[in-house]
């Protein structure tokens, strides 16, 4: 019996950490209604940041969170005045614009790349003092980095709800992802909050990108394999729904968790995506989604 509670424990602290790098991306959904592909993308460079500073200044990387998450903001914003606004703006009459789904895609394809010339294929870590320690709960063993990352994730989560519903920023981002027609009528600045939206949830991949280092090697197709479990996770928990995917992160972990003992790994992979498949025939908008009125 402990030996299954340590996989469902060790499951929830993973699947935490599976819905914290998805939040990003239920967030730009929710207010622009597109799919940023390039969303492993940018969680490699935070990446590279928290591993950056670790090597040249010796930073912990959780001390890191406060220069990577607004650098990360930056960079979010940046991207979206440089690459995803010009696109957006051409297609301001579409409700869910293709084209900046092909940009986001080439975003994706080319970051890797770039970085692959310029860093090269080889893995690297960071080395700290609690790299591969456990806690001990009478005959459970529970990682230390894995329970760290579970508590930054709640945390973040709770920052993110609440800046989304106490802030006047934040109420601005949820009426523009309401309705942007109506929030420019009001006087609400549309792309400049598609800005600040694209922004923050990029900022989210510089908390998720420095509590994966300690425990993940660095390299240039490390978000990939976040990516593909983040459209996943967000649909599971609705899409635009930021509890949502904090709870889809922790389903998927803990299914992964305890199929990956009982099961092959291919199998607990199908196992996910069966689920998924059943939830989008069953429930369409996600558990925490809503369905729009026609």
């Amino acid at each position: 019996m402990e030996f299954f509670l340590e996989i469902v424990i060790n499951g929830v602290l993973t699947g935490s950490l599976y819905g914290l790098t998805a939040l990003g991306l239920t967030l730009i959904f929710g207010v622009m209604k597109v799919i940023n592909f390039a969303h492993g993308t940018f969680l490699m460079v935070c990446m590279y940041m928290t591993y950056g500073l670790g090597i040249g200044f010796g930073l912990d990387p959780y001390l890191s969170i406060v220069l990577v998450l607004p650098a990360a903001f930056v960079v979010g914003y940046l991207s979206q005045v440089v690459f995803v606004q010009p696109t957006f703006k051409t297609e301001k009459d579409v409700r869910e614009p293709v084209g900046v789904l092909l940009i986001t895609a080439g975003l994706w394809i080319a970051g890797n790349n770039l970085f692959l010339m310029i860093f090269g294929a080889n893995f690297r870590s960071l080395n700290t003092s609690y790299n591969g320690k456990v806690f001990e709960l009478g005959d459970m063993m529970i990682s230390r980095p894995l329970f760290y990352a579970f508590v930054i994730s709640l945390l973040t989560t709770a920052v993110l709800s609440l800046f989304l519903k106490r802030t006047h920023m934040g109420r601005a981002i949820r009426v523009v992802g309401q309705d942007r027609e109506a929030a420019s009528l009001m006087g609400i600045d549309v792309y400049q909050i598609y800005r600040i939206a694209f922004g923050v949830g990029i900022a989210t991949l510089g908390v998720a990108g420095a509590i994966i280092v300690p425990m993940l090697y660095v390299h240039p197709f490390a978000g990939d394999i976040y990516d593909i479990r983040a459209f996943v996770i967000v649909v599971l928990g609705g899409l635009g729904s930021v509890p949502g995917a904090l709870l889809g992160g922790i389903i998927v972990g803990v299914i992964e968790a305890v199929a990956s003992d009982y099961l092959t790994m291919s199998w607990s992979a199908a196992l996910i995506y069966m689920i998924f498949l059943l939830v989008l025939f069953v429930r369409p908008q996600g558990i925490f989604g809503f369905e729009k009125d026609s």
